[in-house]
């Protein structure tokens, strides 16, 4: 199945508190546990793309308003 969306995670906004990537559905965002933000802070990213079907769920729960969920023309 194509990729439906397109997600933008701000890393100097994002805190890294999780909750995008344990409440989405295709399991497409991540943390990135190897590189930080300029606040020291882990952040979330979007892991596979492929897999995204902006169902916005990251965004709504992102307490930061660190996503932009963007989605594809059909």
């Amino acid at each position: 199945m194509p990729a439906k969306g397109y997600v933008e995670i701000d890393k100097e906004v994002c805190k890294g508190c999780n909750l995008c990537v344990l409440n989405c559905p295709t399991k497409c965002l991540a943390l990135n546990t190897a590189d930080t933000n300029s606040h020291g802070l882990h952040y979330a990213y979007l892991a596979d793309e492929e897999k995204c079907i902006a169902c916005m769920n990251c965004s709504v729960m992102c307490p930061d308003a660190a996503i932009t969920v963007y989605k594809k023309a059909e």
